[in-house]
Parts: C-alpha cells; sequence; structure tokens
C-alpha cells in the first residue's frame, strides 16, 4: 500500500480558493432560495425597485442613493433572517409550540420595523425633491 502525502501548499491553496468561490454559489442560492419561496422577499424588491425608479426620476444625490441602498438592504437582510429563523424553528419544533410561535412573530416584527424604519428614510430623500415638483402642478 502506498503512503498518503499531505497536499502540498499550491494544492492547499487551490482548494482553499476552491471553497472560497464555493462560498458564493451558496450565498447565490440562499438569495435565491428566498425569492423563489417567500412572497414578502418578491414584494420588497418590487417595492425597492420603484423607489430606485423614483430617485432615478428625481435626480437625488448620491448620498441619498447610498441612503436609500442601505435601507433596501436592510429590509433585505432582515428578510433573509426572518426566513432562516422560520425554517429552523420548522425544523425544531414542526407542531405547534407557544415558544416556536413568538420566535416566527418577533422574527416578522424586525422585518416590520426595517420596513418602517425604511419608509421614514424614503419619506426624508424623496419629500424635499417631491414637494416643489407637485407644487408647480398646483397638486399640493
Amino acid at each position: 500500500m502506498s503512503e498518503m502525502k499531505p497536499p502540498t501548499a499550491q494544492q492547499q491553496g487551490k482548494s482553499e480558493w476552491a471553497k472560497f468561490i464555493a462560498g458564493f454559489g451558496y450565498a447565490f442560492s440562499g438569495l435565491w432560495y428566498t425569492l423563489r419561496t417567500q412572497r414578502n422577499m418578491r414584494v420588497h424588491i418590487s417595492i425597492a425597485l420603484f423607489a430606485i425608479l423614483v430617485g432615478i426620476f428625481l435626480h437625488i444625490s448620491a448620498v441619498e442613493f447610498a441612503m436609500l441602498c442601505v435601507a433596501i438592504t436592510g429590509v433585505f437582510i432582515a428578510e433573509m433572517f426572518n426566513t432562516v429563523i422560520e425554517v429552523c424553528v420548522d425544523l425544531a419544533s414542526p407542531n405547534y409550540h407557544p415558544l416556536a410561535k413568538i420566535a416566527k412573530d418577533v422574527a416578522a416584527g424586525a422585518v416590520l420595523l426595517s420596513a418602517i424604519l425604511s419608509v421614514a428614510i424614503g419619506l426624508f430623500i424623496f419629500l424635499p425633491h417631491l414637494c416643489p415638483l407637485l407644487a408647480s402642478f398646483h397638486l399640493f
């Protein structure tokens, strides 16, 4: 029987690089799962795209776009963690349990709070641009 040799530094480096690259695949798989299975994530994406288009139309500043992106990403992250918590709770407690309900409700509340904050940020960004526009049409 031949003796197994430890991998060389070059072979080990390739292996680590392959693991690093594979991690992106797993992350995109998680994003895709959330988009495919979570209706609320699709709603969030629709609203985000609308907000981005409004921002382009209103010529908001780079800083305002940055804040808009932070708000949008915060909601996406909250929704994804909510999905993680729901899946883990369902795995650990397939039958109804009051603590499982609390965990799911708190996770959903975090998404709601994040969405409310995003709406507030959107109002701070868009209202100063919309008020003069609406006033020019005598709508405001």
